[in-house]
């Protein structure tokens, strides 16, 4: 059965949890709420997103170990970490640790590149290695090695009173089926597939064989599904700024309207020299937003999404939205809650 015959099967949400510089705390319980409400609504998951030296979740892995142990079910992702920030070796540790923390509900997503801005953090991030430093694929691999179990040493034994293992502790045997890449690129989507790993389409991508998005969403979504393993039965999430607005006071529809009108020129043309193309926000009830997801092309491919969140709205404004897509918007489009 084609993945396009098929109801929506997961219901997932995304958040940046942006906090007050002044009042931190305050901001990242907000975003742990978020997390427990979700799950009280029977979304699969909740992932939240990577921000460093601004003011959004720096630490998602701390963050959902926090959430792992006020939450039961719902499955904690990470829609992206970029790798050019993190030891891939240190970063496997503390991914196998929040795993086993969360009973095996962690499902990370990276990406790569260079880290934002490099040339003005590059002098405090990397001191003595900045221009040895390798941001491509390698570093998501060596990720997946070690995450996977492969030996990070050629030790193993006891020395002294210490035992030693040549692999990452503590293992988390079943992470390296939840690993996920965030693909912007026909390259990025084919070394995904020829990797094992899982999809996360983007909802920011390059327009190299098309400027429609959803047309090279869906040339990403088929040259992943290609050149994996599983083929067809490969693991794609959707990822798209959708809002509801069933159960929406009249200001907040005013609100929602506006804050998609003033995002959409950039959604009707490639922006600057790498041609990155954006996803148009999508407003309005239920039953409009079920009928464009079902002409999206590549929305058709796929039985799980992570919705993005609008970062800038207030708290109470995501309880709505979050409502309105439990109760209106997935079952619109096929959607169970979990129980």
């Amino acid at each position: 059965m084609s993945a396009a015959s098929r109801a929506l099967r997961k219901l997932g949400f995304l958040t940046i949890g942006l906090f007050d510089e002044h009042d931190p705390r305050a901001g990242h319980e907000a975003t742990l709420a978020l997390i427990e409400l979700g799950e009280r609504l029977g979304f699969d998951s909740a992932w939240v997103r990577h921000r460093h030296l601004q003011y959004g979740i720096s630490s998602p892995v701390a963050v959902l170990a926090a959430a792992s142990q006020r939450t039961s079910r719902i499955h904690l992702g990470t829609a992206v970490i970029p790798l050019g920030w993190e030891n891939p070796l240190r970063l496997a540790e503390d991914l196998a640790t929040v795993d086993i923390l969360s009973g095996g509900r962690l499902n990370p997503g990276v990406s790569v590149g260079p880290p934002m801005r490099y040339e003005e953090v590059r002098g405090a991030l990397y001191p003595d290695t900045a221009d040895a430093e390798d941001f491509g694929h390698e570093r998501v691999r060596r990720l997946l090695d070690f995450v996977r179990g492969e030996p990070a040493t050629g030790f193993r034994g006891t020395a002294g009173f210490e035992a030693f293992s040549d692999r990452v502790q503590p293992h988390a045997p079943g992470l390296a089926s939840r690993m996920w890449y965030g693909a912007g690129s026909l390259r990025s989507a084919r070394w995904a597939g020829e990797h094992g790993m899982n999809l996360l389409t983007s909802s920011v991508v390059k327009a190299e064989e098309s400027e429609d998005f959803a047309e090279i969403q869906l040339s990403h979504i088929r040259t992943f599904r290609a050149h994996h393993p599983e083929g067809e039965r490969a693991r794609v999430s959707h990822g798209l700024v959708v809002i509801p607005t069933d159960s929406a006071t009249p200001e907040q529809r005013a609100k929602y309207e506006a804050y998609a009108q003033e995002r959409t020129p950039r959604t009707a043309a490639p922006q600057g020299p790498a041609r990155m193309m954006f996803a148009p926000d999508i407003v309005g009830d239920s039953a409009e937003i079920a009928e464009r997801l079902r002409a999206h092309a590549a929305f058709r491919e796929v039985d799980e999404v992570a919705f993005a969140l609008p970062f800038t709205f207030a708290p109470e404004d995501h309880v709505q939205i979050l409502t309105d897509m439990a109760t209106h918007l997935g079952p619109a489009l096929g959607w169970r809650p979990a129980a």
